[in-house]
């Protein structure tokens, strides 16, 4: 590029975030945070960069190509920045915190960066915030991580809450159990899937056609899909993942019979290191998903904490806070008080105990009633007391 770059200017899915949007989306993220911790999820803080070996080694692998990369002057080794929290908290529960007891409740907010963009989520930089619950394999973490997501985002005002159930290993066993041996074509066949193309899925040759046009009829409400699924003849390790749903939406309407929930069970992009039942979590009238999440073994694959190749059942979810903020109206401007010259210390303080934001004066010579106006203030602090600007 030639020539000076404006000051304002900033790489393409990049932004500057500014009044009152920056205050609305720190009280949202600490809201969640507050949320969480009220069921015992305790926050820790990774950092935003690690050694890349770490960051995207075993289930890190699924994040290397959005993860930006830098050399570290001091180790003059390779730094990854994160494209993505959850396993790095998972690095942490099996490294530093090894030794508390299991199951193990965290949460985490932060900031997270990725090469590019997408088409539903542009920006290349924002928000998370998510929580873990790392050593337990019983459907009832499932549905207790399922639970509190939906129940946090009502706390906050997210209403019409729809789940999308997935089994992102489902069609690796249908995969597994046909006549395809090709790369290429196991590769067609995955992309035909998600892109729910029947015509082009049972128009390949060494599958099951009938089955897998089963597979795509079992997408919609949960009660419907899973019937059919289960109608389904389908090899042993499909049919494991089939009960262990079921398993987990019976421990989900015990606590929360009206939830929506639906199935997708042929959705597996951006759950490439998952190993159990996922989720991704909708609000009506809000454009892409709000969060998602699901089940994954914690220090698996050669990452760190691997505990002799295996790693721990783990399950969490991370939200995204960009599209929390579309989800939830905007809050209403907060009053703010004009204190004039010659108003002290007490007098400001006295505000602040009574919820006030208060906007002092810097000029002694300034007309109290018109400067008040010009900076925003909705009120002014006059005789002891506080009243409403006249205009």
């Amino acid at each position: 590029m030639n020539g000076k770059i404006h000051p304002a200017l900033l790489p393409a899915g990049l932004q500057d975030m500014l009044p009152p949007d920056a205050e609305f989306e720190s009280e949202v993220t600490e809201g969640l945070i507050r949320a969480f911790a009220r069921q015992g999820y305790e926050r820790v803080k990774p950092p935003l960069i690690e050694f890349e070996e770490n960051l995207v080694s075993g289930s890190g692998g699924a994040t290397a190509a959005q993860t930006f990369r830098l050399m570290d002057p001091v180790s003059q080794r390779m730094l990854g920045v994160r494209a993505d929290m959850t396993l790095q908290i998972a690095r942490i529960a099996t490294t530093r915190l090894a030794d508390l007891p299991r199951p193990l409740r965290l949460s985490y907010a932060g900031q997270v960066l990725r090469v590019v963009g997408s088409a539903l989520r542009p920006e290349r930089q924002f928000g998370q915030v998510g929580a873990e619950l790392i050593g337990s394999a019983s459907c009832k973490a499932d549905a207790e991580v399922i639970l509190m997501a939906a129940n946090s985002l009502n706390f906050l005002g997210v209403t019409d809450l729809s789940i999308d159930l997935g089994l992102p290993k489902l069609v690796a066993a249908l995969i597994a159990a046909s006549d395809l041996d090709s790369a290429t074509d196991i590769e067609r066949l995955r992309g035909a899937l998600g892109q729910k193309d029947l015509a082009a899925v049972t128009g390949m040759d060494g599958i099951n056609a009938d089955l897998f046009d089963g597979i795509l009829a079992a997408v919609g409400p949960a009660e419907t899909a899973l019937e059919r699924l289960r109608r389904l003849v389908l090899p042993d390790d499909a049919e494991k993942q089939i009960g262990l749903l079921a398993d987990v939406m019976t421990a989900i309407k015990v606590d929360a019979p009206d939830l929506k929930l639906t199935i997708d069970p042929v959705e597996v992009r951006g759950y490439e290191y998952h190993e159990g039942v996922t989720f991704s979590i909708f609000a009506s009238g809000v454009r892409g998903e709000l969060g998602r999440g699901g089940r994954y073994l914690s220090g698996n694959g050669g990452s760190p904490g691997n505990k002799e190749g295996g790693g721990e059942p783990s399950t969490g979810f991370t939200l995204f806070v960009d599209a929390l903020l579309r989800a939830l109206p905007k809050p209403d401007g907060r009053d703010r008080v004009y204190l004039p010259a010659g108003a002290d210390t007490e007098d400001a303080e006295r505000l602040w105990g009574d919820g006030w934001i208060t906007i002092a004066s810097v000029d002694e010579n300034a007309d109290a009633e018109a400067e008040a106006a010009r900076l925003g203030c909705t009120h002014i602090f006059e005789g002891g007391s506080v009243r409403a600007l006249r205009n």
